[in-house]
């Protein structure tokens, strides 16, 4: 896909711009992931892909090659995204660390075991919209997307480490948020 990418990249910057169409039509989709999971708006997300791939196509000559385009492109993407919540932040309590407690990924596992795969996709679904941002993307980059923690960091702008040390984090907020919900629900039906 990088060398196509790229041959549609040369005729783009050769004057046929008609074939930027090609490269949106392929990236579109993360493109619009990637903003979407940040901004929890899909009007929002809209908005926001289009103006990434305006800036993409101005910035086209700029494109090194040194990484692949789609990684340039989610960077453009995650930061433009970033950018547009940092304008429009709403104070939100975050997660403390020490309010995480050890909970183990067997006794969450244990305790969804009784759900439906439905009911566990609900659950994953919620629970990714309870937890930052910032958060949910890096779980959809690497679980549902399957990026490399190298291309995440990429994207992202963060350390390799910190990535991580991020993910790691994240999957313990994950699991803290269902656990509440699941105990929420045991409690409704008692």
């Amino acid at each position: 896909m990088q060398q196509k990418d790229l041959y549609y990249i040369d005729k783009v910057l050769d004057g046929d711009t008609g074939s930027f169409t090609i490269l949106v039509n392929r990236h579109k989709d993360m493109v619009f992931t990637i903003v979407n999971r940040i901004l929890r708006s899909r009007e929002d997300a809209e908005e926001i892909a289009q103006d990434v791939f305006l800036k993409a196509f101005q910035s086209l000559k700029k494109f090194k090659r040194e990484a692949k385009f789609s990684t340039w492109l989610y960077r453009i993407a995650y930061n433009t995204a970033i950018s547009k919540t940092r304008k429009k932040r709403i104070e939100v309590s975050a997660i403390e660390d020490s309010i995480i407690e050890n909970y183990t990924f067997d006794e969450i596992i244990e305790e969804l075991d009784e759900f439906s795969l439905d009911d566990k996709r609900k659950y994953f679904e919620n629970a990714l919209k309870k937890i930052p941002e910032e958060d949910s993307l890096l779980l959809t980059m690497f679980y549902l997307e399957e990026r490399s923690i190298e291309e995440i960091s990429e994207i992202s702008g963060l350390s390799v480490s910190n990535v991580k040390v991020k993910l790691h984090r994240i999957r313990k907020k994950l699991y803290q948020t269902i656990d509440e919900m699941i105990k929420f629900r045991v409690g409704e039906t008692i």
